[in-house]
């Protein structure tokens, strides 16, 4: 089986479950750090020439990471693409086990059974939180509604105030996000890498949590691992 993937985080979950599989990956894909592959470009640019010729059995892709005309592209050239679409964590779930099926896996790694367990009861604290999350600075960008990063923070007991926004992704000025007066800002630091130095900054009086966004916006091995990084991060915030 040779498989191409443009998804960083299901990149990670073939290579660790599968070793061998993979022949392709985009450049965002940083993880596992030793993986040795050919790369094919970004999740937004792919460079289709580049995957036909690896001859892969299979292209795997996300709704959201990766452009409709490219996917189509890719098609038109001949290849098969699994395209996931993940929203939530519980389709993260049944997502992650359908890609490996389909590179060829025939059983359920550890990881994931280790993942689904620390799911099953996250870490809580006493009491609901609320929170913005911004995602990307000029224009300022928060999540909305019906995303995965949402539906992992709401686990953990935080509930963003733009969840039932009309965009998933909407672009909302620095000044709402401060009349908003959410309990917490959680900043990822991914896509946007926020830091202690670029972001805190710009909602003086708020407590900020800085989060890792690959344990926020990830779903593969990461998720074993996710409720207890976020949670110790978001209680350091509150404390």
């Amino acid at each position: 089986m040779r498989v191409v993937s443009l998804v960083p985080s299901l990149t990670e979950a073939v290579a660790v479950s599968l070793p061998g599989v993979l022949v392709g990956a985009t450049d965002w894909c940083t993880h596992p750090a030793d993986l040795d592959v050919t790369r094919v470009g970004g999740t937004k640019n792919p460079k289709v020439d580049r995957i036909a010729a690896l001859a892969p059995d299979l292209v795997i892709a996300n709704e959201e990471e990766n452009r409709a005309p490219d996917l189509d592209a890719l098609r038109a050239a001949g290849l098969e693409v699994l395209v996931t679409g993940i929203r939530d964590l519980p389709q993260a779930f049944r997502e992650l086990a359908r890609v490996l099926r389909a590179c060829g896996g025939t059983g359920r790694p550890r990881w994931l059974d280790e993942a689904e367990a620390a799911w099953s009861s996250p870490p809580l604290p006493p009491g609901r939180t609320t929170a913005v999350v911004p995602i990307w600075r000029r224009p300022w960008m928060v999540l909305g509604r019906d995303t995965f990063a949402g539906d992992v923070l709401a686990r953990l007991g935080v509930d963003h105030l733009y969840a039932r926004h009309a965009d998933r992704y909407p672009r909302v000025p620095l000044e709402e996000l401060r009349a908003a007066a959410p309990d917490v800002v959680v900043l990822p630091d991914e896509p946007y890498r926020f830091t202690a130095d670029d972001g805190p900054e710009a909602f003086p009086g708020l407590p900020c949590a800085l989060v890792s966004g690959r344990h926020l916006t990830w779903y593969g091995p990461s998720l074993a691992r996710a409720p207890r990084v976020l949670g110790e991060a978001l209680r350091a915030a509150r404390r």
